[in-house]
Formats: C-alpha cells, sequence, structure tokens
C-alpha cells in the first residue's frame, strides 16, 4: 500500500467515526425535542384550566371588592350621620343641662348650709385638711411633762 491508499483510509476511517457521532447527537437531540413538545403540550394542558380558574378568581374578588366597597360607603354615610346626630344633640341640650346641673349644685349647697353653720374658713397658713365642709387638725400633739 502506498502513502496515498493508507492516507485515503484514513480519512475514510475519520469521516465514518464523524457521522457515527453527529448519528448520536441527532438522535439525542431528537429525543430531547420530543420530550420538551410532549412537556410544553402537558404544561399547555394544565395551563389553560388553571388560568380559568385565576380568572374566575379574580371575578370573585371583584364581586367582593365591590360590596366591601358598598359596605364602607353605607359606614361613612352612618358615621357622617352619627356626627350630624350628636353635634345637634349637643347644641341643643348641652346648655339647658348645664344651666340644670348648676342649678342643682346650688340647691344642694344652699340646703347644706342652711343646716349646719358652717365653721369661717381657715387662713391660709394653717395646716388643717378640710374634707367635705369639716376642718380636721393635721395632727395632735401631747403636752410634754416639764
Amino acid at each position: 500500500m502506498t502513502g496515498g491508499e493508507v492516507a485515503g483510509i484514513l480519512v475514510a476511517v475519520f469521516w465514518a467515526i464523524l457521522v457515527s457521532f453527529l448519528a448520536v447527537v441527532l438522535v439525542r437531540l431528537a429525543q430531547t425535542l420530543k420530550a420538551t413538545t410532549k412537556l410544553v403540550a402537558d404544561v399547555t394542558e394544565q395551563a389553560v384550566p388553571l388560568l380559568a380558574d385565576a380568572s374566575a378568581t379574580v371575578r370573585s374578588a371583584q364581586t367582593q371588592l365591590d360590596r366591601v366597597d358598598a359596605i364602607a360607603s353605607d359606614v361613612q354615610e352612618v358615621t357622617s350621620n352619627a356626627s350630624a346626630l350628636s353635634t345637634t344633640v349637643a347644641s341643643t341640650f348641652g346648655g339647658p343641662l348645664v344651666k340644670v346641673a348648676a342649678f342643682g349644685y346650688g340647691v344642694r349647697r344652699a340646703m347644706g348650709r342652711g343646716r349646719q353653720d358652717a365653721p369661717p374658713a381657715p387662713p391660709a397658713s394653717d395646716p388643717r385638711t378640710v374634707i367635705v365642709g369639716r376642718i380636721v387638725p393635721s395632727a395632735r400633739r401631747r403636752k410634754q411633762k416639764g
């Protein structure tokens, strides 16, 4: 065999190995593409019902939010009505009730003074305690024998 024939055989073997390697790579690529196609089909099959459920959930949440909005506006209206009512009651009955309370206090004081003769008020420097209109000495001193 000549050098050219040996080189030709080497090139032929190299090409055979290369073609075999490429065939294996193409077979594995085809398997990967099949698996990917099946996976995409399964995801699509499961995603459609999930999207439908999500859409229904969003619609339900929107309905609930509309109800909450209506309730909040009703509460706001009730709050403003209660505020107006309390302002009206305070302005209508507040002044007369204060006058009645002051009158009652004055009558009680006048009735209390009529029953007892209250002693005159002690001077400010006197260390005594005042309890319900009576004066109680703060402490008793013992007389020391001496």
